[in-house]
């Protein structure tokens, strides 16, 4: 294992060339360029051996993706923001299909107004593709993901796409120490893909065919228990990655001092570093504060917030999405979790990040006082205004 200073794309990019993808089909798009970028890079040094195939779009690039996945083949692309939703046709094709296709997509905010910058609007508004959805926290964790989102997607009881999604320029740009296994390692932790799901001359299947209304449900429920499969494969995934790398990762969510907690803040993404050091701050000063940090969002982690949240007098959603004319969907999602647990505590939701808008720790403390009032409020941070209240 060598340490890089690497930055999240680089990191991520890392992590893929370990996988040993055997298909790469590539379109570049800020902030995402750098990892198909280095992935070139790879394949032309020889430390990569793939097919590293330039297509002329992202609906390209997915469908190609698709066509190695149907033949057995490992198959890696990546993609951002209007690139994604360019996809967007595709990707429940790939799901319904049982591609374990793994994409890397760079969260970043779509348009109108064009940004280049980060929010989480793009991935969070295809949560119903029936893709898996991931959110890494620093490079170390996008790395990781890499590898472990093959072992998951290609997983005989999950077969399923995969979304391993960074925060954009302060995940992908952001430059930090990283460890990078061997290859040795990472073949001892990721098998070969191997798969019945696929164009065989010796086993001839039908592939992306029509189902009507007597057994479109049939197909549709096995695609929903295959992400719900997903919980326990994480879990088997990352015991294996601990005994061969001796790094522990803790599931659908991460805990941070929740255990005894009054007020917890659950956020996703690179975000939760800066919500870790309030935590500290505000434990310091005898304020019991607490983080839980969503790592998947598919599936959903509905025992998870639940049992982490049990507890708490209170709690609140920072997110970095909104749903028109509703609430974040996040918010929505965790809303959920607790009505179905029975839970009933005020839970507040902040949008902010919008468009790369920074979120300082200030505004982080800001959240917290609030959590402590009990009230509920839906409010876009940097215009207050409360939407709704409770």
């Amino acid at each position: 294992m060598a340490k890089k200073f690497l930055s999240g794309n680089e990191a991520f990019a890392y992590g893929i060339r370990l996988a040993r993808p055997q298909v790469i089909s590539a379109y570049p798009i800020t902030p995402q360029t750098i990892v198909v970028e280095k992935l070139s890079e790879f394949v032309e040094d020889g430390s990569l051996k793939a097919e590293f195939i330039h297509v002329e779009s992202e609906h390209s690039a997915l469908s190609c993706a698709m066509g190695a996945s149907s033949v057995g083949a490992r198959a890696f692309t990546a993609t951002s923001s209007q690139g994604l939703l360019y996809m967007a046709e595709g990707l429940p094709y790939a799901a319904g299909g049982r591609f374990p296709i793994v994409m890397m997509n760079a969260n970043r905010s779509t348009a109108l107004p064009w940004n280049i910058y980060g929010d989480q609007r793009d991935s969070i508004s295809q949560l119903d593709s029936g893709w898996i959805q991931a959110y890494a926290e620093n490079a170390q964790e996008a790395l990781d993901l890499a590898l472990m989102s093959f072992y998951i997607a290609e997983h005989k009881k999950v077969s399923t796409p995969f979304m391993a999604n960074l925060d954009g320029f302060v995940l992908t740009h952001t430059y930090e120490v990283a460890d990078v296994p061997s290859q040795q390692q990472a073949d001892e932790f990721l098998p070969a893909f191997e798969t019945e799901n696929k164009m065989s001359l010796d086993t001839p299947k039908n592939l992306g065919f029509s189902a009507g209304p007597d057994t479109n449900t049939y197909f549709k429920y096995k695609e929903h228990i295959g992400i719900l499969n997903v919980k326990e494969v994480v879990r088997e995934a990352e015991e294996r990655f601990e005994k061969v790398f001796g790094r522990h990762y803790t599931g659908l969510t991460e805990s941070y001092r929740t255990e005894d907690a009054d007020y917890i803040l659950i956020t996703l993404g690179s975000i939760s570093g800066l919500v870790r050091e309030v935590v500290d701050k505000l434990r310091n000063q005898g304020r019991k504060a607490g983080l839980l940090r969503i790592r998947y969002l598919r599936p959903f982690p509905n025992e998870e917030i639940a049992d982490a949240l049990k507890n708490a007098k209170a709690a609140a959603v920072l997110e970095k999405d909104i749903s028109f004319g509703n609430e974040g969907t996040v918010y929505t999602n965790v809303n959920s979790a607790l009505q179905k647990a029975g839970i009933s505590i005020p839970v507040s939701d902040y949008i902010g990040g919008l468009g790369g808008k920074n979120i300082s720790a200030e505004e982080i403390e800001g959240i917290f006082s609030s959590i402590a009032k009990e009230k509920t409020v839906v409010e876009f941070l940097g215009i207050g205004g409360e939407d709704s209240g409770g």
